[in-house]
């Protein structure tokens, strides 16, 4: 029959390997940690935090820390605003930016 293989044969000129253990790894991913995720510490909203602080589109200074150096808004997941705040940190930076508060990119090249 063209489909059965006959049976590779035993090497045995060669020692059997026992450094490493067989199965699973244990030790994780890169770096040999275990398999967790890293500890985050939870990113709280400013504005939350903090009642008396207000989003101005006026204030440019305040709005400097949501935009990133190439002009483009800072995410909620990196920025650490809630969805709420979030909304109104976007309306305010594109006001200033149509008033020319704000740039809406860095200096030409």
């Amino acid at each position: 029959m063209a489909d059965e293989r006959p049976e590779r044969p035993v090497r045995t000129d060669r020692p059997q390997r026992t450094d490493r253990p067989s199965g699973p790894r244990r030790e994780g991913g890169p770096g040999g940690r275990p398999d967790r995720r890293p500890f985050h510490k939870k990113k709280v909203c400013r504005f939350c935090k903090t009642k008396g602080l207000t989003i101005d589109y006026k204030d440019a200074k305040a709005l400097r820390s949501y935009v990133t150096e190439r002009g483009r808004i800072v995410p909620r997941r990196i920025s650490g605003t809630c969805a709420k705040h979030q909304r109104i940190v976007c309306s305010a930076i594109k006001r200033a930016r149509n008033l020319a508060i704000l740039p809406f990119t860095t200096t030409s090249m």
